[in-house]
């Protein structure tokens, strides 16, 4: 399966007020793993930003001035979204903005739900962490994912963070090196934040229980067994075991 991490950075909140979209960030992620591959561009958006918006994110008309305008660059980001799922957090949001830009084009680019399908990482955080906080911000620090280098908002920087955090939130095993015929393709495009795990390192230490331990233990499975009606499954399945090897 081919997801793509997204976000934007917007001159305001609002597209029905006229704001537009200044920046967009994307991570791809193909079988649970990060390809290295992104998509990232800032946009000229051919109005003021809000003074708001810009103390969060940082980008100023003056910097966005030699920059492309969003029609100079809808068919290379098109293209490297189409097919994908979109994981955003907080989907309406940058989902609303973008589907604005393209009916600025016209009907003939229709919306994104025609290229892609959506899912919302917030919606998500809600389902699995109901009546906590699960901003990035919170998520980062509740899944140990570093984003020390987050001081303002920007759009690939916090489509990497929460390529992680989707990583660590969607299950088990989070696989963040890249295979070995990827890690040279990414060598010759630059440094890369991720690096293959070196597995052949590894060393795993094999600590024993002691007797002490191995006693409370007992002392608990009986507790849980009287007060189960007899029922502990632990203490059931030694019991199987042992008439097994009794009868063997």
């Amino acid at each position: 399966m081919r997801q793509i991490v997204l976000d934007t950075e917007t001159t305001g909140l609002e597209p029905a007020q006229g704001h537009r979209i200044i920046e967009i960030g994307c991570v791809e992620i193909e079988q649970r793993r990060l390809t290295g591959r992104h998509y990232h561009q800032y946009i000229n958006p051919q109005r003021d930003i809000d003074e708001a918006a810009q103390e969060v994110h940082g980008i100023s008309s003056t910097f966005l001035a030699d920059k492309p305008v969003f029609a100079q660059i809808v068919d290379e980001f098109l293209t490297f979204v189409k097919g994908a799922e979109l994981l955003i957090h907080n989907a309406a949001f940058d989902i609303g903005f973008l589907d604005a830009e393209l009916a600025k084009l016209g009907s003939q680019y229709g919306q994104m739900s025609d290229y892609c399908t959506v899912s919302d990482t917030l919606q998500m955080a809600r389902r699995k962490h109901p009546g906590q906080r699960n901003s990035l911000d919170a998520l980062c620090k509740r899944y140990d994912v570093d984003n020390s280098q987050r001081e303002l908002h920007g759009a690939l920087l916090d489509a990497e963070i929460l390529a992680d955090v989707y990583l660590a939130m969607s299950g088990g095993q989070t696989d963040l090196s890249l295979g070995t015929d990827e890690v040279e393709v990414a060598e010759e495009q630059g440094p890369q934040r991720y690096q293959p795990i070196v597995r052949d390192a590894l060393r795993f230490k094999l600590v024993k229980a002691l007797p002490e331990e191995i006693e409370a233990h007992q002392q608990l499975l009986a507790r849980i067994h009287k007060s189960s009606g007899q029922r502990c499954i632990w203490l059931l399945a030694e019991e199987q075991g042992m008439g097994q090897e009794r009868s063997a």
